[in-house]
């Protein structure tokens, strides 16, 4: 008789699965890779990260709270000549910094600042970065790199080299520093404006020129194809594209008014219209020269909560515009 092909019922055939089936160890090993894999990416994650957390933990996690600790301290001292010494003061330094009017007076400077001018600088860095993504302009990178080189100079040296021109002594045009105050107290703000915009105009066009260039080239062909000119596609496509490149600017340049520093402190030299109190962080350094680096500090933290929430202000009022 022929055999029959044995069935699967056989006991001497292997079952998938069966007592008599050999194991099944091919999977393992595969996630046994991968899960090495997985442990080799966390540890190179982490290893290109960890240089930055530790910088970034150790010149602005820590002074930040360094800050906020000391502006929680006062000084005491036992008896008239005793020697001083810290100790917990809780608000005390707040409530002096919320009484102290030429604190508060420097930050509507600043306000009045930011409104003289930012919209010039964010209108002058928009029209410059339009002109240079236009096919009309031609030698644009010579264009590009003349626009942003101010912003290479230092802003001390910015101020000293504006101051230069602005002193009616030092001066190479002296019909204009004799006609007009330049250095006086109803011009001097309008005259540090004029250099934080010659120094940050180009750099603010630099962020929204890179914001047109990533503008897709088929949306603007389809608009030239139906006949739109330069200027109505700079109306119609690329400012509408270029919003969160002017937002992004608007919160730098809130920020950056808030900082200011260095040109009204090189000013304070040349013109008697710019106090010590000029600006909030003038405030804070003239508070920390006395020295009273308690009350500073609390100055210091204040100023980080109102710029704060002045940036957070102005991304909401940015978003709801956006959305409307």
């Amino acid at each position: 008789m022929t055999a029959l092909p044995p069935t699967v019922a056989d006991p001497a055939v292997p079952v998938p699965g069966g007592a008599g089936a050999p194991a099944d160890h091919g999977p393992a090993p595969r996630a046994r890779r991968g899960d090495a894999g997985s442990r080799r990416h966390r540890r190179a994650a982490i290893g290109f990260l960890a240089p930055f957390v530790t910088a970034f933990a150790l010149f602005y996690v820590l002074p930040i709270g360094y800050a906020v600790w000391q502006s929680f301290l006062t000084v005491e001292r036992e008896g008239t000549f005793g020697v001083a010494h810290d100790a917990w003061g809780g608000f005390t330094q707040y409530s002096q910094v919320f009484q102290d009017s030429e604190f508060w007076d420097s930050l509507v400077n600043v306000g009045q600042f930011f409104l003289i001018s930012v919209p010039l600088q964010l209108g002058l860095a928009l029209v410059f970065a339009l002109l240079l993504d236009s096919p009309a302009l031609k030698a644009k990178r010579f264009f590009r790199l003349a626009l942003f080189a101010p912003y290479a100079v230092p802003g001390v040296i910015a101020a000293l080299m504006w101051g230069f021109l602005y002193s009616p002594g030092t001066t190479p045009i002296p019909a204009v520093a004799d006609r007009f105050d330049l250095l006086g107290p109803d011009l001097v703000m309008f005259t540090i404006a004029n250099v934080v915009n010659w120094v940050y105009t180009g750099y603010n066009m630099l962020i929204i020129y890179s914001a047109l260039k990533s503008i897709p080239a088929e949306v603007l062909e389809a608009a030239t194809v139906d006949g739109a000119g330069q200027v109505r596609m700079a109306w119609s496509i690329k400012i509408p594209q270029v919003v969160p490149a002017l937002v992004l600017t608007g919160v730098f340049s809130i920020i950056g008014t808030l900082q200011l520093f260095n040109e009204p402190q090189i000013f304070r030299t040349i013109s008697s219209a710019v106090s010590s109190t000029y600006t909030p962080n003038m405030v804070v350094y003239s508070t920390s020269s006395i020295p009273n680096y308690h009350l500073a500090a609390a100055y210091s933290v204040v100023l980080a909560l109102v710029t704060c929430a002045l940036s957070f202000l102005f991304l909401k009022l940015a978003q709801r515009r956006a959305f409307q």
